[in-house]
């Protein structure tokens, strides 16, 4: 399959998905996450702001919250740059690029070794990811490579096979409601 083929299936399947479904998954997601020894170890965790349909971060940031870990999260800051901002509470976010939240915090993230959450349309069990086509994670992190990335992705997203180019930046880890995928 082509990227645009498993983009247009893995939307359908979001669309067909029952909320409460999306959301218990993405609450087993995050624990599976939490419990990881990254997890543990980061002393700040840069998240992806979740929407329409994609794996909510929501448990794992109230978690980092209470325990005094940093978060931070992207805003797009230019054509194709996004850059990571800190964040406390949803209080310093608000629809920005395409709707997504962002924040409206202007204390810019430094940490270059973050535990860095990356969202993707789908992935395969080698962790090549599919994601929305604008490259924003992949030059990201082409530019900042000492941060540790984990996945997170709904069992129905995984596909027998992505395709990978050059500049696509597999994660570490792939976290499903099932599985973990490590490197």
């Amino acid at each position: 399959m082509e990227k645009k083929e498993i983009r247009e299936l893995v939307f359908a399947r979001r669309k067909m998905a029952r909320p409460e479904d999306l959301e218990r998954d993405s609450r087993v997601i995050c624990e599976k996450v939490m419990q990881t020894q990254e997890f543990h170890n980061a002393s700040a965790i840069y998240v992806y702001m979740d929407c329409k349909g994609e794996v909510s971060v929501r448990p794992l940031l109230e978690t980092a919250w209470a325990i005094g870990k940093k978060t931070a999260a992207p805003r797009v800051v230019g054509p194709g740059q996004m850059r990571y901002y800190y964040i406390s509470s949803y209080r310093d976010l608000a629809p920005g690029y395409c709707k997504i939240p962002e924040p409206v915090t202007d204390a810019e993230a430094g940490e270059e070794n973050a535990l860095l959450l990356i969202p993707g349309v789908a992935f395969d069990r080698n962790r090549n990811r599919c994601g929305y086509g604008q490259g924003f994670y992949d030059r990201y992190l082409a530019a900042h490579t000492g941060h540790f990335t984990i996945a997170l992705a709904f069992e129905f997203q995984i596909m027998e096979q992505v395709p990978g180019g050059a500049h696509d930046v597999r994660p570490g880890i792939l976290v499903t409601e099932k599985e973990v995928y490590r490197g």
